[in-house]
């Protein structure tokens, strides 16, 4: 039989002040976690310092030394009998200086901590002509004597954890402690792209990334080309809000960065940086904003990537809510959250496909005509007639419920080889073409050769067992799930459509009751009119009862409790509008999956043209609903590789 721990009372303990060592040792509990703590902490005072360089040096992964060197401005001799002093610091003087922080550290304790569990040791000198040499600190004696040196700072920490033996027992692998470190130099860099950074382990060089001349975006692309690697730049696309905000607008708040596309997600979310005023943040109200810009695109759980900048008033965000200050407060979390969600939603809007031109008036250039029976595989004639291209919205699909598209076909009319005009009504949420009329023309006696990079997708050329649409452009060849760019051009106009609306609701023969709690009714009865735009009508019965009465029509066979439940704690936790706008797509991305066109489907190449056209300037095309792919590029390097071409 299992013995219960004894439940007796501990014998009393009298209250004491604790001596000044044990207590800079637990300051060093929360402050320092492994090596990589005291590199995060160290490379923050030399970027306060204003280095242009740093020198990370570490053995056994920074637990036998971590050695950090800058060029920075250094330390007076006067300052330095204080600098390893605990609340010992030049970033802050008053309460209003801890209200708006602008500097990387700023409590002055992470140096003391340190030197009550490791020695440390800390070199500087000033560029300045009343001190012509540095001077060298010991942490453990406080002995002060002169030493050669350029002007900036070293600061070694020997025997990281040697006064606190249990805590060294946790460390991992000396190779687990460098990725660590490395991890943390890594985030320092791609803030800060004006700043070399070297690390070097045992003797040897790890890493190292140089300065980068200028500013502004094109900076921070070769950083993050150079610290992530060319594939994450190649695979992002710039986001940068608002649009009309300069760059020296210190007050205002800006977002702007790098968001992989949707094709670059990955199973984890290891590829995920936020940064506050420079400073790396995991914070809750960004990483959420920045998922919910992706709902639309991306596919199934996989994490996006991307390297966001949030610049804005430092008294507007509390820097001091966390140990280790990975974390933030923000004084008005929606605005951010609405500014991130609003940078990378337009970011990704914009469709690769259509990236390379502008979309054009209709003007003069080649229809390909469908051949004379439909097969799995239809070919379209090499030669191709001349009629219109289609290339906006009102063109193909025209503005009413059902969208007018207009193309030519070749046909035989007593014998005779002809051109007809063919103009087709398209309903979005039947798939259906219906002829209207068709109207004999003159074949024009010159053709024009196809715009280079007017036509990203190119021109259609067949249809594969009914599911494909394969085109050729500049590139090579382009291989089209119709249904999934269909659903997405459906999709988008129904967004269109639908804006400032309200979502259609069915009232309930008997009223859905279930038990609430507290911060439910007082959400229900304050977010009334944003429920009633979402077709969701809920009351309270008393103060622990609410009572569901209406649901969205497209959702009456759901369970309207479990619906009411999970609405009123998005409401709770983000902004009304956002809430708002994720569920009405939900009901619309579910109509359009329906309304596009299935599998199986057989379009006549102007069709299929005219949803080429309609890709290149719809936003998001290059993904689905669902986040599935709807285009994939195959070039010719490829196709003469399959074929060993060249060889």
């Amino acid at each position: 039989m299992t013995t219960l721990p004894s439940l007796a009372r501990a014998p009393r303990r009298p209250i004491r002040e604790l001596p000044d060592e044990l207590v800079s040792q637990i300051a060093a509990g929360e402050v320092v976690e492994r090596p990589a703590s005291v590199v995060r902490e160290l490379l923050d005072n030399a970027l306060d310092a204003g280095a242009t360089q740093i020198t990370v040096r570490l053995q056994a992964g920074g637990v036998r030394l971590i050695s950090v060197e800058d060029n920075g401005g250094g330390i007076l001799r006067s300052e330095l009998p204080h600098a390893l002093k605990r609340h010992a610091t030049s970033k802050i003087a008053s309460l209003a200086d801890l209200e708006s922080v602008g500097t990387m550290g700023f409590r002055g304790e992470a140096l003391a901590a340190i030197c009550s569990i490791a020695e440390v040791s800390l070199l500087t000198r000033v560029d300045t002509d009343d001190e012509a040499h540095g001077w060298l600190l010991d942490g453990r004696s406080g002995e002060l004597r002169p030493t050669a040196r350029a002007p900036g700072t070293t600061v070694e920490v020997r025997e990281l954890f040697f006064a606190t033996p249990a805590r060294r027992k946790f460390l991992k692998t000396d190779a687990t402690e460098l990725a660590h470190c490395i991890e943390a130099v890594r985030r320092h860099a791609l803030a800060r792209p004006d700043v070399g950074f070297a690390i070097w382990h045992e003797g040897k060089p790890v890493s190292q990334w140089r300065a980068v001349a200028g500013g502004g975006i094109d900076a921070l692309r070769q950083r993050l080309a150079d610290v992530l690697g060319e594939e994450f730049v190649e695979q992002a696309v710039a986001v940068h809000w608002p649009v009309d905000a300069p760059d020296d607008d210190l007050q205002r708040l800006r977002v702007w960065g790098f968001a992989g596309v949707p094709d670059a997600a990955r199973s984890r979310a290891d590829w995920q940086f936020a940064y506050v005023n420079g400073r790396y943040v995991r914070d809750k109200v960004i990483m959420h904003a920045a998922r919910s810009a992706y709902e639309d695109v991306l596919h199934g759980h996989r994490q996006p990537v991307y390297a966001l900048y949030a610049s804005l008033d430092p008294a507007r965000v509390d820097v001091n809510v966390h140990p280790t200050k990975i974390e933030v407060r923000f004084r008005d979390s929606r605005e951010v959250h609405h500014a991130v969600r609003q940078a990378v939603e337009g970011a990704l809007a914009v469709p690769r496909s259509g990236s390379a031109a502008e979309p054009t008036a209709i003007a003069p250039a080649p229809v390909w005509t469908p051949p004379a029976q439909q097969t799995g595989l239809a070919f379209a004639p090499r030669e191709p007639e001349v009629g219109y291209r289609v290339s906006d919205v009102g063109a193909l699909w025209g503005n009413g419920s059902g969208w007018a598209s207009t193309g030519s076909a070749r046909t035989v009319v007593g014998g005779a080889d002809t051109n007809t005009s063919v103009r087709a009504e398209f309903n979005p949420l039947r798939a259906e073409f219906n002829p209207v009329r068709a109207e004999p023309v003159e074949a024009p006696a010159h053709l024009p050769p196809l715009p280079q990079g007017d036509w990203p997708l190119g021109r259609a050329i067949a249809q594969l067992q009914g599911v494909y649409i394969l085109a050729e452009n500049a590139q090579g060849l382009v291989v089209v799930d119709m249904h999934a760019a269909h659903e997405r051009i459906v999709y988008e106009r129904l967004k269109q459509q639908l804006d400032d609306q309200r979502v259609a609701s069915q009232p309930l023969l008997i009223p859905a009751t279930f038990a609430a709690t507290p911060e439910e009714v007082a959400t229900a009865e304050s977010c009334a009119d944003v429920l009633g735009t979402l077709g969701l009508e809920v009351n309270p019965l008393s103060p622990r009862t609410l009572a569901v009465r209406a649901v969205p029509t497209t959702l009456a066979q759901g369970d309207p409790v479990d619906l009411a439940r999970s609405v009123l704690a998005e409401l709770a936790q983000h902004d009304a509008s956002t809430v708002v706008l994720r569920a009405r797509n939900e009901l619309l991305a579910t109509m359009a999956c329906h309304g596009a066109v299935r599998a199986n489907r057989r379009l006549t190449l102007d069709e299929m043209n005219g949803l080429l056209r309609q890709m290149e300037v719809t936003e998001r095309s290059d993904q689905c609903n669902h986040g599935r792919p709807t285009w994939r590029q195959v070039g010719m390097k490829e196709l003469d590789a399959l074929f060993l071409r060249g060889r």
